[in-house]
């Protein structure tokens, strides 16, 4: 039993839950309209596959575990950087869109990419957030580093299970409840680049839903 626990707190943190956020990203930025995409199409392909490459290695060991947790981070940090860079400028495209185009095709526009683009960037800064915090999974089962991000059960230790510590799904609802509440809501923010990150994703959301409100204040006659 000994050795079953001890092998239990080595093994790397699941990976299909991030793995599955890429491939939604993948999946929504395919159905974006094409005036809307900033990035080719293949070049998310190239991207994500970069990503999950190192994801499979991690998962099912292969060579040296360490080189691939610092492959993952590097470049999950920068599909992440880059998908919030892309969602922004998505988001000047479709201002651009709401103030010149067509009426016609500016609703379609406006329901299916702000949907689109709303769901991105709660996946991306769920990555982000994922891996930077305490610096990454791996980092997080040692607790030397300090967390960027204060969750209940690390606050009250009596009310989680013995050595808890986030997995995604809990950075996934950090970055649900930012982009919905415009705040970390029960999570709280500790170091700067966290306060940041969560200011940014928050201001990401509220101007999606200030171009969908203008779109519907227009419509009405």
């Amino acid at each position: 039993m000994r050795m079953a626990n001890g092998a239990a707190l080595t093994r790397p943190e699941p990976r299909w839950g991030p793995a599955l956020a890429i491939v939604a990203v993948l999946v929504l930025l395919a159905v974006l309209p094409r005036h809307v995409q900033i990035m080719p199409v293949w070049v998310s392909y190239v991207v994500a596959l970069a990503v999950l490459v190192p994801m499979a290695a991690v998962t099912f060991p292969v060579g040296n575990i360490h080189f691939w947790l610092r492959v993952e981070k590097a470049v999950i940090l920068v599909f992440a950087g880059a998908y919030v860079v892309n969602t922004a400028l998505e988001l000047a495209d479709m201002i651009g869109v709401l103030s010149l185009g067509p009426p016609e095709t500016r609703a379609v526009t406006l329901l299916s990419s702000s949907l689109a683009i709303w769901v991105t960037n709660v996946l991306a800064f769920a990555l982000l957030y994922w891996q930077i915090d305490s610096g990454g999974p791996a980092a997080r089962k040692s607790g030397d580093n300090l967390p960027d991000w204060l969750f209940p059960q690390a606050a009250m230790p009596d009310v989680a299970s013995p050595g808890w510590r986030p997995f995604f799904f809990d950075y996934l609802s950090l970055a649900y409840n930012t982009a919905t509440a415009f705040s970390p809501t029960d999570v709280m923010p500790l170091s700067r680049r966290a306060k940041m990150l969560t200011m940014l994703e928050s201001a990401i959301s509220l101007l999606t839903l200030a171009i969908v409100a203008a779109r519907a204040v227009n419509a009405v006659p």
